[in-house]
């Protein structure tokens, strides 16, 4: 993690601080007619009932199927899917950017960031005024690059995204940093960001447990603006990826 924080150290000096039913059988207790009868309308009712019951289960299913197969919709510069509240960019392993795409920092987002670092500086937390913010794509080819270069690419792809699948290319991400110039992991200050960020329209993106799901190992340090839907999934327990029924997980 040295590695990491020297060479992002590097690169914001140089871009400017830059995811059954079981039916019971019907005992026949009576071999009189009346009981007969009595006996196959009850068992004709139970099944139609069981019919009725596994129609509505597979309504269900059906249902739950096509929304954890949501699909992002491309427009010819990110993948994006609908959300409560408006258009959510998704950007992770299955999700591409185009390298054109350079919309740099949101104004919405690094407002909110910058009331975020205040906030948590005025509580005595030990956070910098310097993160890493937007990266374009040539910047993000260097950086991954270089971790290449170190540990080799198995492993750069567990901590650093590829070229165009960096969130930070969307100008919705951002790392932070503490006053040595070392990403945001000091247990106190990670644990009051992850219950707090999303009332700044953040979420942690990167969570402990749910690497095979998001593509990367847990950062604590990295937040993702979603605005104002970013509470309904903190209070989900879900990734980006499992809230909104997108693929996660490597590259393909």
């Amino acid at each position: 993690m040295k590695k990491i924080t020297t060479i992002i150290g590097i690169m914001l000096l140089l871009s400017g601080c830059s995811q059954k039913t079981k039916v019971s059988n019907t005992e026949e207790t009576s071999s009189s007619p009346t009981s007969q009868s009595t006996s196959s309308q009850t068992s004709s009712t139970q099944e139609t009932s069981t019919t009725a019951t596994a129609e509505e289960s597979s309504t269900e299913t059906t249902t739950n199927t096509e929304t954890a197969s949501q699909a992002a919709t491309f427009n010819g510069a990110y993948y994006s899917v609908q959300g409560k509240y408006g258009e959510v960019i998704i950007a992770n392993k299955k999700h591409p950017l185009a390298s054109t795409y350079a919309p740099g920092e949101n104004p919405e987002a690094k407002e909110a960031f910058l009331r975020l670092i205040a906030d948590m500086q005025s509580q005595g937390f030990d956070i910098s005024n310097s993160y890493s913010g937007f990266r374009s794509y040539e910047t993000q080819t260097w950086l991954y690059q270089s971790y290449v270069n170190q540990d080799g690419q198995a492993a750069a792809d567990t901590y650093s995204a590829r070229p165009g699948y960096s969130e930070h290319q969307t100008g919705l991400a951002f790392d932070l940093m503490d006053s040595y110039g070392n990403l945001l992991q000091e247990p106190t200050a990670s644990q009051w960001l992850a219950s707090n960020a999303h009332h700044y329209g953040f979420i942690v993106r990167y969570l402990a447990g749910k690497e095979a799901i998001t593509g990367y190992m847990a950062e604590s340090w990295h937040v993702r603006y979603i605005g104002q839907e970013a509470t309904d999934i903190y209070n989900s327990g879900l990734t980006l990826e499992e809230y909104f029924g997108v693929p996660g997980g490597d590259y393909e």
